[in-house]
This record gives C-alpha cells, structure tokens and sequence, in this order.
C-alpha cells in the first residue's frame, strides 16, 4: 500500500472503541488519558404545527401542565447529569456546567441547543445529546394535549471541543 492510501480519510470509518480485540462490548479506559477542558454542544428541532407553535407564543410557552422552556431546560440538566446511567458505557461525571437554550428559528420551529463543559479525561458528547433529547422530549409532553403532530427532528451534536479531535458543524479539526 502507498503512502497515500496507508493514510486514513476522514470519511472512513474508524475503529469501534466500546468493543475489545474479542468483539467484546467494553467501557473504554480513560485512565491514562491527560484531563482537559471539554466541550459539546448539541441540537434539535421540535417542530410545531402551525396553529400550536401560534398558541404557544400567545400563550406566554405555557401549557396546562406549566411552563414549556423552563420545565425543558430542568429536565434536559438532570438527564445531561445521569447519562451514565442511561447509557451503558458512559463514564459517571461530575458536569461543571450545563446550558440549555430554547428559542424558535421559525414559525413553526423551536430549536434547543445543549451546551454541557468539564474538565475531564472523556468528553461530554454523549451528556449534550441526551440533554437536547430529553429537554425536547419534555417539550413534546408538555404539549401533546394541544397535537400529537409535533416532530422532535434532527438531533445532532453541533460541536465539541478538547480532547484528541475538535469538531465544528460535522468537521473534525485538530
């Protein structure tokens, strides 16, 4: 094999790191991994009817069952904290912080971004996602009464930073 091609391209796969030589799920070990500032930052798009996402700005983002964005926001905290206890291989952290933001990009668009940091050996990934998710989730609870035509939709992690490899919008940097 060439040089070139003994390289490996960003748009190839890389090698599972939850899995031993054995094909063994496995917690990967961090141990020897220096501690750095990281970052993450996640994103999803719940996407409202027409005529909810109009009665929800009237209404203050009230629903019958509280206050819609603060009530994401408490939840979306909480499962950025426990995601190791949701996701099997996940290390346990101890999050020095968690922002979770709400605001709609569109009429009918509420786009909610999870911001989560810590100085660590693994990075927060994982933790931003599940706090985008589960803030999104609540949303759709919270107003389900008013349509079950609300669409929780393209969730993804927008950024993360430290460790060996940075990624801005789906591009990895150094």
């Amino acid at each position: 094999m060439n040089a070139a091609r003994s390289k490996r391209r960003n748009d190839e796969p890389k090698t599972l790191t939850h899995v031993d030589a054995d094909n063994r799920p496995r917690m990967v070990d961090v141990g020897s991994k220096a501690v750095t500032a990281r970052t993450a930052t996640a994103q999803v798009i719940v996407r409202f009817p027409a005529a909810v996402a109009r009665a929800l700005r009237e209404g203050g983002m009230r629903a019958k069952k509280g206050p819609v964005i603060d009530t994401a926001i408490i939840a979306g905290t909480l499962a950025a904290k426990r995601t190791h206890e949701l996701i099997p291989f996940c290390h346990p952290l101890a999050i020095e912080r968690c922002d979770i933001t709400a605001a709609f990009v569109s009429d009918t668009d509420l786009e909610i971004r999870c911001t989560v940091a810590i100085s660590h050996k693994t990075g927060v990934e994982m933790e931003a996602l599940t706090g985008a998710s589960i803030a999104a989730l609540t949303v759709y609870d919270m107003c389900k009464a008013l349509s079950h035509e609300i669409v929780i939709a393209d969730l993804r992690l927008v950024e993360k930073s430290g460790g060996k490899r940075n990624v801005k919008a789906g591009k990895v940097t150094k």
